[in-house]
């Protein structure tokens, strides 16, 4: 048995952009074939307007195959396999310490951690909302035996509100998670997750943290060392670190970075 870690582009959306394309390119056809019937004018505002649906939905299938592809932790790229390791490895929990990933999805990151480190034991929590189906506590679990990896728990939970007292982890981590939630003030879901975990306690957090998004974070890394964290830095992983410049922009992940550090 293998872990399955699902691809960050769903098979799902491949099939219905092709079919979608398809079906727009026939409509296309029928429209200059058949078009005779109807004005002039109608049939040119018909055969346009398929055929522009044609091109954009072809365009979107072409690059959701591209991306699948580069995300495919059984392709060629395995992308998605180098950010979740590259991030795990900058967590460390002592004997017997407990960490948190939050948003841990299929468990990639959750069970990398736990990996890396067997003294200690790594809990996952996600909502696995129907934005990601295929997504689920037992997908976790099971893809954790595959692994044969023995320290990680899953449960249900809220990034914008973790069921969890302060100070209680020897380490936090996500990965890919909080741009997706909308309406959010990103720097408040960090200071969230930051507040459950522990002094001397490690952390890496990586996301698309755009201006956009998440505002200045080099003020925001600036704030937690006036707090007295211990380390912290600011990584942009579009520079090679992760993926390259153009690997980025191609996939919209432009604007990754990942904090690190410790409280």
């Amino acid at each position: 048995m293998e872990a399955e870690y699902k691809n960050w582009v769903p098979n799902g959306m491949i099939t219905a952009l092709t079919a979608s394309t398809a079906v727009l390119a026939a409509g296309t056809a029928a429209a200059v074939v058949f078009g005779d019937r109807l004005s002039p004018t109608a049939k040119t505002v018909l055969t346009g307007a398929l055929g522009a649906g044609t091109a954009v939905c072809g365009a979107m299938a072409a690059w959701s195959i591209y991306a699948h592809g580069k995300f495919s932790y059984n392709g060629t790229r395995k992308l998605s396999k180098q950010i979740v390791e590259g991030t795990a490895k900058y967590i460390d929990l002592p004997d017997e310490g407990v960490g948190l990933d939050v948003g841990c999805g299929s468990g990639a990151l959750t069970i990398a951690c736990a990996k890396r480190n067997p003294q200690g034991k790594m809990i996952g929590i996600d909502r696995w909302g129907k934005e990601y189906a295929s997504f689920s506590k037992q997908l976790c679990e099971e893809n954790s035996d595959a692994e044969c990896v023995k320290n990680t728990e899953f449960y249900n939970g809220d990034a914008t509100s973790l069921d969890f007292p302060d100070e209680y982890f020897d380490s936090v981590t996500s990965n890919y998670v909080y741009h997706n939630i909308t309406g959010a003030d990103k720097q408040q879901l960090l200071r969230e997750t930051l507040r459950v975990l522990k002094k001397g306690g490690t952390f890496a957090i990586h996301d698309i943290m755009s201006k956009s998004r998440y505002g200045d974070m080099e003020g925001f890394a600036e704030e937690l060392r006036s707090k007295g964290y211990e380390y912290v830095e600011l990584i942009d992983t579009t520079d090679g670190t992760f993926m390259s410049g153009f690997e980025a922009a191609t996939l919209g992940l432009s604007g990754s970075k990942l904090l690190i550090g410790k409280k």
